[in-house]
Order: structure tokens, then C-alpha cells, then sequence
């Protein structure tokens, strides 16, 4: 059963009814189900999906010719195959399709261009002399982020300016992800996603009819099964020198998030070496280099400011547990490696992913206009601010889990994420409500608190008299799109 992809396949859909020719660009990091997604596009349609591999450029053009050729399209009565990529291409308008447009998916389009450099070139002449003002529907689709980017799409290249349509996948968001286990309490699924995130590939890996508990030690710490070794062939395919970046992942992995502690940790001396190592990793979306939402363009060029996080929950995971636990799982004790390893560090490990969730919830509710004002910009904050300190205050260094600001910043959100085994207290509310006090002079402030475990009396009292204090429970969290989608088909 195909999971999610709403907007993906919208977006689809909505060039496949467009006039003329359309020239489509999908791409994304690889796992993310951009094959998955287009082949769910091209069910009910007559179309022709060619996946290239890694071969010579003579073979892939006589598999694309077979392909094509299959179609019955007028020159498969006299010929086995085409001479060259230009005749080929150039035969998509004679698809047999009726008045339906003639859709052509060509998936890991780069591994094509690698065989032959003039593609794109040869491409761009068909598109801009043929193609482009006929009944035709082209999509590209890669996992070669960079050369997309900086080769094919890049201005002076080629085909720079002939797509009408560019669009980068990411991972699922939670709301998607869950489908996958539908029957898992709320804490489970928010504990999945932060162990396999929105990646379609890992998702499919577990098995929702067992627990949490049987499907990491099966799925992910059994050697053999797929995900064990997933990480490794991973950057294998992308990337040299794995044992470095080894060292850099499980450096940021184990919560060293900026530059000089994670050259420290990684025993790479040169800080500079280190960021060129970030930098590709960023490139494959297994890091990303996060700033505080304040922080302006001045800030965010500063090689010296942000802080470094994994946007792979998997890959946090696997080096979290699975390469710091290797040699234990390598002679078989997936059960010690549980007990002992995992199981006692999973809740705490989860928290930071359940921070992601609640701004998805948060984003969720500004698409439903269910939010107190519209925000501007929204994610985490870190800086100077009041901190409480027993009956006084101070200022120190501090972070808000979730600041959303609206756009002349005299509206503040401000949210703090709980994820632990006991209620939010009202000491803690007081915490968070103490910080950016210098602000409330001249702006509103709304806090959303959100809790795994509920929220103590004292808590709740002030939240029931106090409009500007929203508890949010894990329930009404996770089951938060069902629950909207069951409102508004009553208000219909």
C-alpha cells in the first residue's frame, strides 16, 4: 500500500493536465521514495518508465530503445534499435496514446549523463525544437543531488530555464511516517520516527504487527538484515574516506554540535577540513547546519556560527547505538546490546525528534489558520535571556525549544517540549515564561507547552484561567490530522 506524498503527487498531476510540453525535474537524497512516488503517479496512465543503470552508453541506449520500441510506436516496424540519442528522444511524440499525453519517466536521469556527457545537450535541442509545444510530459528524476544542481540545472548548462517544473523531495514528516503503524501507542510512534524518521525505505523495514522493542532488535541489530548495514553502504556509494566521516557523524551524533567541539571529538585537528567534510555531508541531507531563528543573513554566513545536527534519525540512531556497539553485535548479543545500551537511553534519545514533531503540529496549525496569529519564521532559539534562579533572575545562556514570531515581531509563540515518564510542572512553565522577558514589554506572548506525560494540577489551574497558556497533550499531537480531517468534513 503506497503511504503519504499528497503534495508530491498533486504537483504531478497538475503538470500531466497542463497545455503543451512538460519538462519535469524530480530529485532528492537517496531512500526518499521518488521511484515509489512516480510510479504511483504513472498507475491508471499509459506511460513508459525507464530506469537507467550504470553502464555503458551504448547499452543503455539499446535498453531505451527496447523500452520505447515496445510501445509499437511507428519505427518499431523497421528498426531493432536507434542510432543515436536524438532519434530516440525524438520518437516520444509518436507514443501511441491517443489524444492522452505521451508521459516519459527517465529515473536516475544522472547515471544516463555519466555514460554520455552530451545528453543534456542533445535533450535540449530535441526539447526546444520538438518537444516543448507538443502533447509530451517528461520527467527526470535522480538521487545525484549535486550534479542535479550544479550540472543540470545550474545556469550556462544546458537545460537551465527549459524545466517548468523543479521539485525536491524530502523525507516524510511524522503525520506521514506514522501511517506506517497505524495500531502503535502515541509514545511508540513518536519513539519510531525518531529512530527511522520520514525515509519511506527504512519505514518498510519494520514490521507494524510486532512491538517497538522485537523491531529494532529484528530489523536493526540482527547482522544481516537490512538496515545494519544500511548506513555503511550508504556513504560507500557517496562518499571516500568513510572512516573520517565515520568519526564526523558519531561525533554529532553524540550531541557535539558545533565546529570546534566536533573537530575535537572526531580527531580532526583542522577545523577548516572538518567544515569541507560537513559541507558534503549537508549536501546529502545526513547533516544540516542549524541556526537559531533569529538569526539574520549576517549570522548564518558565518563559517564560526550555528550549530550542526543530523537530519537522518536513522543515521543518529545507528551511530548512536549500532557503531559505538559494533563488536557486541557483530558476535550475535543483540539482546545485551538492548538491555544495556539501548533500553535505558531510548526515552531520552527520542526527545529531541518529539521537538520536531510538535513543530510540525505547530506548522499544521498556521495551514488550518488555528494558530493566534500568523508567524513569520519558527524554529529554535538559542542565546542570552533571563534565566530563573530560585526567587531572582539572571542572564545566561539558554534555549527555547520552539519560537515562532510573527512578521513585525510584536507576536511571540513560544514552546518547550517535554518528553519524559513525569507531567510538565508549573516550576517548569515559570522557567520557560521567565525567558525573552525584556520582549513582553512591547510584544504579545502565547506558550504552547507540550507533554508526554500530561501536566500537574497547579499547571493545568493556570492554564484554565489564562488564554495566553495552551497545553498540548502527546494525544492531541499525534492523532491531530485525524482529528482535523473528521472537524472538517463536519463542517461540510
Amino acid at each position: 500500500m503506497f503511504i503519504g506524498r499528497k503534495q508530491e503527487l498533486q504537483f504531478l498531476e497538475d503538470k500531466y493536465n497542463s497545455k503543451d510540453g512538460q519538462l519535469v525535474v524530480l530529485y532528492g537524497r537517496r531512500r526518499v521514495g521518488k521511484t515509489e512516488t512516480l510510479r504511483e503517479f504513472c498507475k491508471g496512465k499509459q506511460h513508459v518508465f525507464y530506469s537507467c543503470r550504470e553502464v555503458s552508453d551504448k547499452l543503455q541506449l539499446h535498453s531505451f530503445s527496447e523500452k520505447l520500441l515496445k510501445e509499437n510506436i511507428p519505427a518499431a516496424s523497421y528498426i531493432n534499435e536507434f542510432s543515436d540519442w536524438e532519434t530516440a528522444l525524438k520518437s516520444i511524440p509518436d507514443l501511441p496514446y491517443g489524444e492522452k499525453k505521451r508521459l516519459l519517466v527517465i529515473d536516475e536521469f544522472p547515471y544516463m549523463c555519466k555514460g554520455n556527457e552530451s545528453i543534456p545537450s542533445i535533450l535540449q535541442n530535441v526539447w526546444d525544437e520538438l518537444l516543448k509545444d507538443r502533447n509530451v510530459m517528461l520527467v527526470l528524476c535522480g538521487s545525484a543531488m549535486s550534479f542535479i544542481e550544479k550540472e543540470l540545472l545550474a545556469e550556462k548548462n544546458p537545460l537551465y530555464g527549459r524545466a517548468n517544473g523543479i521539485y525536491k523531495m524530502k523525507s516524510m514528516g511524522f503525520y506521514d511516517a506514522m501511517q506506517f503503524f497505524p495500531n502503535y501507542n502515541y509514545r511508540d510512534k513518536i519513539i519510531t520516527y525518531a529512530i527511522l524518521g520520514g525515509i519511506p525505505h527504512y519505514l518498510r523495514q519494520f514490521d507494524p504487527e510486532i512491538s517497538l522493542k522485537n523491531n529494532i532488535k529484528k530489523n536493526i541489530l540482527t547482522k544481516g538484515c537490512t538496515l545494519y548495514s544500511e548506513v555503511e553502504f550508504l556513504l560507500k556509494q557517496e562518499l571516500r574516506e568513510t572512516p573520517l566521516y565515520n568519526s564526523i557523524i558519531e561525533a554529532v551524533a553524540l550531541g557535539n554540535t558545533r565546529l570546534n567541539d566536533i573537530s575535537m571529538k572526531s580527531l580532526v585537528e583542522d577545523t577548516s577540513k572538518t567544515s569541507v567534510y560537513l559541507k558534503n555531508l549537508i549536501e546529502l541531507e545526513i547533516v544540516e547546519r542549524e541556526f537559531s531563528v533569529d538569526d539574520g543573513t549576517k549570522e548564518r554566513a558565518n563559517t564560526n556560527r550555528g550549530l550542526y545536527r543530523l537530519t537522518d534519525n536513522f543515521f543518529r540512531f545507528w551511530y548512536a547505538f549500532v557503531f559505538t556497539n559494533y563488536s557486541d553485535l557483530e558476535s550475535g548479543d543483540v539482546d545485551g546490546v538492548f538491555e544495556y545500551a539501548i533500553k535505558p537511553n531510548l526515552h531520552e534519545f527520542a526527545s529531541l525528534a518529539f521537538e520536531d514533531v510538535c513543530r510540525e503540529y505547530v506548522r499544521e496549525l498556521q495551514k488550518a489558520n488555528q494558530l493566534p496569529f500568523r508567524y513569520k519564521r519558527m524554529g529554535r532559539w538559542w542565546g542570552k535571556t533571563t534565566v530563573r534562579r530560585k526567587n531572582s533572575t539572571e542572564v545566561q545562556e539558554t534555549e527555547i525549544d520552539l519560537l515562532a514570531v510573527s512578521q513585525r515581531s510584536d507576536k511571540y509563540l513560544v514552546g518547550e517540549c517535554k518528553f519524559k515518564g513525569k507531567p510538565f510542572s508549573l516550576s517548569e512553565y515559570l522557567d520557560t515564561a521567565a525567558k525573552l522577558s525584556p520582549q513582553k514589554e512591547k510584544a504579545e506572548f502565547y506558550y504552547y507547552l507540550f507533554s508526554e506525560s500530561g501536566f500537574d494540577d497547579k499547571l493545568n489551574a493556570v492554564a484554565a484561567d489564562n488564554d495566553m497558556v495552551r497545553l498540548i497533550g502527546i494525544e492531541k499531537i499525534v492523532e491531530y490530522q485525524a482529528q482535523y480531517s473528521q472537524s472538517e468534513s463536519n463542517n461540510k
